[in-house]
């Protein structure tokens, strides 16, 4: 129906998430549309994204072999939140108020879909935890998998560091980067 290469786009753009056929095509023809040069510079924007690999220490995102958060000697290193993904950081970071480092799984326990602990960077976490250390703060998404990912963690760390999670105020069900900051806030101060 359309050129192979068009065809093509409107498949690739299909990949991302809650995108249909009639999106995945609207996609495309902006794309399309776009001058020659507003389209060298996405195509060159998504190749740069080979650059981006995961922080040494922590796991966040990063184009350097540590992140900023981490080289940062102003945050306090006692004290570590624990987050699924590195997008959960930018989401936390947002609120102005946590002077700690981070941790991300990268993911969550899911029997379901078969993710165990095993599959999740807990390991390296426990390698970070030192006498020094003060306190994991475990914010996960409230949800089941973020709540059998808490407790796990919780009964892996109880009796080696102090051990709290982000306090009600989020929604069960709903997912940190679509939480308003002054809910995240709230959530975060009221910790247990």
């Amino acid at each position: 129906m359309y050129p192979r290469e068009i065809e093509d786009l409107i498949f690739e753009m299909q990949k991302l998430p809650g995108v249909g056929l009639k999106t995945a095509e609207r996609f495309a023809f902006t794309i399309l549309n776009l001058s020659k040069e507003d389209r060298d510079h996405f195509s060159k924007t998504i190749k740069d994204l080979d650059h981006i690999k995961h922080c040494k220490v922590c796991g966040n995102l990063t184009d350097h072999e540590i992140c900023s958060i981490c080289e940062n000697q102003n945050r306090d290193h006692n004290m570590i939140c624990v987050v699924s993904q590195p997008k959960d950081i930018l989401t936390l970071e947002n609120m102005n108020s946590y002077e700690g480092v981070y941790h991300v799984l990268n993911g969550l326990i899911n029997t379901s879909k078969g993710i165990l602990p095993d599959q999740l960077d807990i390991e390296n976490l426990l390698k970070r935890i030192t006498p020094e250390t003060e306190e994991v703060i475990l914010a996960l998404d409230p949800t089941v998998e973020g709540e059998t990912t808490a407790l796990y963690l919780q009964k892996l760390l109880e009796n080696h560091v102090k051990v709290s999670k982000l306090a009600s105020g989020i929604p069960m069900g709903a997912h940190l980067d679509y939480t308003d900051s002054k809910t995240l806030s709230r959530a975060f101060e009221g910790r247990k």
